[in-house]
């Protein structure tokens, strides 16, 4: 190591397996910038369902190991490579990607998945909208092709993509419906854009949609746990509805059939499929709801850089969580 090389901590991952296999270095070398990237100082990293796929060897994308989870990062420029004109040192900047991984306390990034945070939101803020806010906006307009008076479920609406997806949809001009476990989380689906919100502990809940939605059914559901629900969410649908799923932790038997009649869809959604165009589009669309006021990412439970196997162990086996996962540098 080159002497007078600056180190930093990180959380490093030497092989894949349960939330234990992440381990806290205080002796990691901090990246320097080569051309069209840029080298971020952080203040906080949103903690997503992914990153538990990722570290368990499960998801198909499998990281050269060692390797640092983490990809959308808020905080601020520190230096930045050759070729790089949107930003200079000192901006507040949040990211959708790393290029170097996000729970250290530098982090590289593509200055193409780098945006301007504005200064009416705060790191914690930054930190949650990446994966959550590009996801959702993915799910309701190129995956679902939603449309201003259109009716979307949020089927898990409570949680980081939940409340992304009710806010823009709301903003939008979508008619949108939420579901939530507890009564905290409800009040904030509630809060964040939804008209309606349902709690899909309670056995009859699906019924209770049904009649808010009426003969016509639901155009849009938005899906976070599949393995669970997708075969209500078919009986849900309108003529042409479209379901979206963001998440799925198994397998679950449908009834094709329940497809049919209604000629109704089922469409799984990747962030990462995005072109660098869309990207843009979609960076574009949120900057605008920044401006205005409607996005305002919320914040739910937050751990020390040090704590980070456990915020993995709970973001899985906690329901009920309230707003976006962030570790705090």
């Amino acid at each position: 190591m080159a002497t007078g090389q600056k180190l930093m901590r990180a959380v490093r991952v030497f092989e894949y397996g349960g939330p234990e296999v992440l381990k806290l270095q205080s002796d990691i070398a901090v990246p320097v910038p080569k051309e069209h990237q840029v080298l971020i100082k952080v203040h906080a990293c949103g903690v997503n369902p992914v990153d538990t796929y990722i570290r368990s060897g499960t998801h198909v994308i499998k990281p050269v190991l060692p390797y640092t989870p983490g990809s959308d990062v808020a905080g601020v420029i520190e230096a930045v490579g050759d070729d790089v004109s949107a930003f200079k040192k000192g901006d507040r900047v949040f990211t959708t990607a790393t290029v170097s991984g996000g729970y250290a306390e530098y982090a590289l990034a593509a200055d193409h998945t780098v945006h301007t945070l504005p200064e009416k939101l705060d790191f914690k803020q930054g930190a949650a909208i990446g994966i959550p806010y590009f996801t959702a906006f993915r799910a309701l307009f190129h995956s679902a092709r939603a449309k201003a008076g259109e009716s979307v479920l949020v089927h898990g609406a409570s949680g980081g993509v939940g409340l992304a997806t009710c806010q823009i949809a709301r903003a939008y001009g979508l008619n949108v419906w939420g579901t939530a476990s507890t009564e905290e989380g409800r009040k904030i689906v509630l809060q964040n854009g939804a008209h309606e919100v349902f709690n899909h502990k309670e056995v009859n809940y699906i019924d209770k949609i049904k009649k808010s939605a009426g003969e016509n059914g639901v155009n849009v559901i938005i899906e976070m746990l599949a393995n669970v629900n997708l075969s209500n969410d078919l009986k849900l649908l309108s003529s042409g509805g479209r379901v979206i799923i963001v998440g799925s932790r198994g397998p679950i038997e449908i009834t094709p059939r329940d497809t049919m009649a209604k000629e109704t869809s089922i469409i799984g959604v990747s962030l990462y499929s995005s072109t660098k165009e869309e990207f843009q589009q979609f960076a574009a669309a949120l900057q605008a709801g920044m401006e205005i006021g409607w996005m305002k990412p919320v914040i739910g439970p937050q751990y020390p850089l040090e704590k980070a196997a456990e915020a993995h162990k709970d973001i899985i086996s906690n329901s009920g969580t309230t707003g976006k996962m962030i570790l705090l540098l």
